[in-house]
């Protein structure tokens, strides 16, 4: 089902009219949009493990918890500015 809904709509990635934290640092069509993309993403997911090991030690949160926990709510204000 996903696909095809992607196949209708498009992916979200290309959406040129929509708000990133890495279009606020590089412009549309910029060599550094790749190079920046893995970084930022790696620097997210490095420090949601880390609060997820941190937060309840010794047991561990699970890493997906701390990621929608950061996204959501981050998701929703792009989703405001958006508008």
């Amino acid at each position: 089902m996903t696909g095809i809904v992607v196949s209708f709509s498009g992916a979200i990635g290309l959406w040129p009219d929509r708000p990133s934290c890495r279009a606020a640092a590089f412009r549309p069509g910029s060599s550094g949009v790749l190079p920046s993309s893995f970084l930022l993403g790696a620097l997210f997911l490095l420090a949601a493990d880390t609060i997820s090991r941190a937060l309840l030690y010794p047991a561990e949160l699970p890493v997906g918890a701390v990621t929608a926990l950061i996204g959501a709510p981050f998701f929703i204000i792009l989703l405001k500015l958006s508008d």
